[in-house]
């Protein structure tokens, strides 16, 4: 089981919507410093993801949980997503280079395969996206911010 720990944005009705701050390989990352994969992941659009988890227990905004998902369903994702469009890549690419002869067909056959083949995963990937063993599921749940007070021992309760 992969896991990770998110933060509540909302939860409505069985619903919960995470925020999940990405992590690159190792731990140097969080000292910002190291292999600079921490830069790389800032360059995208988004340092951030947002995803929607069901669970029956409210929660408040700001309070953290575990989620996980299984390892052989992010495998099998990763496969799909990455391996697919490579295989139409090479498909078309050697397909019409067979068939006409030429580095421009080869070239165009790439596209078109690799073009088809995303297409192909993109339908797949919506298809057993829904399944249940690539849905995560939340594994702990902390405590809501300001439910633990720290006293002093010179304070008096109050």
């Amino acid at each position: 089981m992969m896991k990770e720990w998110a933060t509540v944005v909302s939860w409505q009705q069985g619903v919960a919507l995470l925020r999940c701050e990405p992590k690159a390989g190792c731990s140097g990352c969080t000292t910002r410093s190291g292999c600079g994969a921490r830069a790389l992941n800032e360059l995208g659009p988004e340092s951030e993801h947002h995803l929607q988890v069901q669970i029956e227990q409210p929660l408040e905004p700001g309070q953290r949980v575990e989620i996980g998902i299984a390892e052989g369903s992010l495998l099998r994702s990763a496969m799909l997503v990455y391996m697919t469009p490579l295989f139409g890549v090479m498909f078309g690419g050697g397909l019409l280079q067979w068939w006409l002869g030429s580095d421009a067909a080869a070239l165009l056959g790439a596209v078109v395969g690799g073009g088809a083949a995303f297409l192909l995963a993109r339908l797949w990937a919506s298809q057993i996206g829904e399944q249940v063993d690539y849905q995560p599921v939340v594994l702990q749940i902390g405590l809501p911010p300001g439910a633990l007070r720290l006293q002093t021992g010179n304070e008096t309760p109050a």
